[in-house]
């Protein structure tokens, strides 16, 4: 498998947690990042088509719908960021957030990856759940490291 094939998609009750880029909805995901808002500063237009190149993309589908996103930076092995991990509001509740961190660190491809680090002004009980600890030096700073025997 590529690394820049998509994973099988997971199911998480009637939701699909997808990383097919084809299947993007990138007006969705545009919107998200492009537009100023409580989640986004404003990502500039026209770095949005290589924000979405250069990472691997995870999408939260209920039906033809898109409703949820994360995305991935990483070397595969040593180190991976975590951004821009999302959940419509009415969506919210029903232990998606749970079932796309779930499908991120099993990926095939990312399952092995040393040293996790996201951002989060508001979330750190969810990510707590998988293994990630607050830097006492920044509160807003997660990281999570694999043990050496396991790699989870």
């Amino acid at each position: 498998m590529s690394w820049r094939n998509p994973a099988p998609p997971v199911m998480a009750n009637e939701y699909t947690i997808s990383t097919d880029k084809a299947l993007l909805d990138l007006q969705y995901v545009y919107d998200l990042l492009c537009v100023p808002s409580r989640y986004s500063t404003g990502l500039p237009p026209e770095r949005f088509p290589l924000v979405i190149e250069n990472s691997v993309c995870f999408h939260v589908r209920h039906w033809d719908r898109q409703m949820g996103f994360a995305r991935v930076v990483t070397d595969y092995t040593e180190f991976a960021s975590l951004w821009d991990v999302f959940i419509d509001e009415p969506h919210r509740g029903q232990g998606l957030g749970k079932a796309l961190m779930s499908a991120i660190l099993q990926h095939p491809h990312l399952r092995g990856v040393f040293r996790w680090f996201l951002m989060t002004e508001d979330a750190h009980r969810l990510y707590q759940k998988f293994g990630f600890k607050t830097e006492t030096w920044n509160p807003y700073i997660m990281m999570r490291v694999a043990s050496f025997s396991t790699g989870v």
